[in-house]
């Protein structure tokens, strides 16, 4: 019998040490070293099977490029997030709350995609019965999709090999594990040999590999920190405080850009896809004390959000600042900038700030708009029919200009928006009858005469 060694890892970040910590030294978080058994004999045969006898050189430019053939889905919000499509050979996991609806989201993307290429699902959770349930609610019955419910990473491999699929989706790769290891599915080790795993069968076979993973209470992705690393591309569900609305964010992309985000609302029919998000988020917006409107950037498209203030005179000792949606220091910042320039004790008055549609941002090109809505809520004037601010204040108390002002300026026009407070130093493409240009705070008070 081989002899089995004991090591500890860190679920945050995936150090490793031959003794148990309380924290990890790495990181520095508490309570996160778990221990796992593995045999010698299972490390030299994991050795011996991914050592290469021979490195072969060639130039880049005899390499084939798989750019253009992308896997794309009728779906656009998928491939919007992806940057166009699923690269050939690529290694995604998506990840999210329990419930939030990744499976779901996979397997009709999956229906979508087994219209043009052939997709294998194996879904290591539920059993066939179980899928066929969602599948037939869903509406994604279909004779090119074919599924199994077998966990075990070789029976994987040797399905794919016979079928040559195009992509194949692994839900979830907690559950998988390889029989040839003695630690257990779920486990650091296991996950890091399951990852290893599925990265060569993706570019050693050209297929589009997908997986779902688990996260932690804290929100991060289960696993080593190595799970992250590997992989091609990390989205995540979110579900926030949108009710029945669905966000697909890319945190990594290698073929793509980072932040994109899908939207999609989940009814009892499944994820249907949004295309135009801002419609509703300035669905019942009304021009009121407190409220400004801000374009924020996100990836390649500008969201319209409602920014809401409320500051009202303190009843106890400490005034109470209560902010969601937005950064917390960003606003109290803000506030410290305006009283030190025009004199508004902000330090008497309790300040309430929120931003409307249940996302969060952190970006410095909503100062001016965090300002103007704390001075509208203070002097309960408005500051127009839906005006947009943008831009950045200094210490000092002056205006800068923000990047992309075409781009948000185009998006807010669509909804037939025109009036923009933004910073004098900002380069417009042509001139706006709807631009108000201010070079520091001191001129925001001209906005309420």
């Amino acid at each position: 019998m081989a002899k089995q060694t004991t090591t500890f890892g860190c679920k945050q970040c995936g150090y490793t040490s031959a003794k148990w910590y309380g924290c990890c030294p790495a990181c520095r978080a508490w309570e996160t070293f778990v221990e796992w058994k593995e045999s010698k004999a299972h490390k030299k045969d994991a050795a011996e099977r991914f050592l290469s006898k021979e490195a072969t050189l060639v130039p880049l430019g005899s390499v084939s490029s798989s750019e253009a053939t992308r896997l794309c889905s009728s779906c656009s919000e998928w491939d919007r997030v992806l940057g166009g499509g699923i690269v050939p050979g690529s290694f995604i996991i998506v990840t999210g709350d329990p419930g939030v609806g990744k499976s779901t989201l996979l397997l009709q993307i999956a229906a979508q995609l087994a219209d043009s290429y052939t997709v294998f699902y194996f879904s290591t959770e539920e059993s066939l019965q179980q899928v066929k349930m969602r599948a037939q609610r869903l509406n994604c019955m279909h004779d090119g999709l074919l599924f199994s419910d077998q966990p075990q990473y070789d029976d994987i491999v040797t399905a794919v090999d016979n079928g040559k699929p195009d992509i194949i989706i692994i839900d979830s790769i907690q559950n998988c594990f390889v029989s040839d290891s003695d630690v257990l599915p779920g486990t650091i080790g296991q996950l890091r040999e399951l990852a290893h795993r599925c990265m060569r069968l993706a570019k050693d076979r050209q297929i589009a590999v997908i997986v779902t993973g688990h996260i932690t209470k804290d929100g991060a992705m289960a696993g080593p920190k190595t799970l992250e690393h590997m992989v091609d591309v990390v989205l995540y569900v979110h579900g926030e405080d949108q009710g029945d609305i669905r966000i697909l964010r890319a945190v990594k992309n290698r073929f793509g850009g980072v932040n994109e985000l899908g939207f999609f609302r989940m009814d009892e029919g499944g994820l249907t896809e949004v295309a135009n998000i801002n419609q509703q988020l300035l669905a019942g917006i009304a021009s009121c004390p407190g409220s400004v409107l801000v374009s924020y950037q996100e990836g390649s498209r500008p969201l319209l959000f409602e920014m809401q203030a409320l500051v009202n005179p303190t009843k106890f000792g400490n005034p109470q600042r209560v902010i969601t949606g937005v950064d917390y220091n960003q606003v109290i910042l803000i506030a410290a900038i305006l009283e030190k320039y025009l004199k508004i004790a902000f330090g008497s008055y309790d300040i309430f700030f929120k931003l409307s549609g249940g996302l969060k941002i952190k970006d410095s090109s909503c100062d001016l708009a965090i300002a103007l809505a704390l001075l509208s809520s203070f002097f309960q004037k408005t500051v127009g029919e839906k005006i947009i601010a943008l831009g950045e204040i200094t210490l000092s108390g002056h205006i800068k200009p923000v990047a992309h002002i075409e781009s948000h300026i185009k998006e807010a026009e669509r909804f037939g928006i025109e009036d923009f407070v933004v910073s004098s130093r900002q380069q417009l493409s042509k001139q706006r009858k709807g631009i108000r240009a201010i070079s520091s705070v001191y001129e925001l008070v001209t906005l309420f005469e």
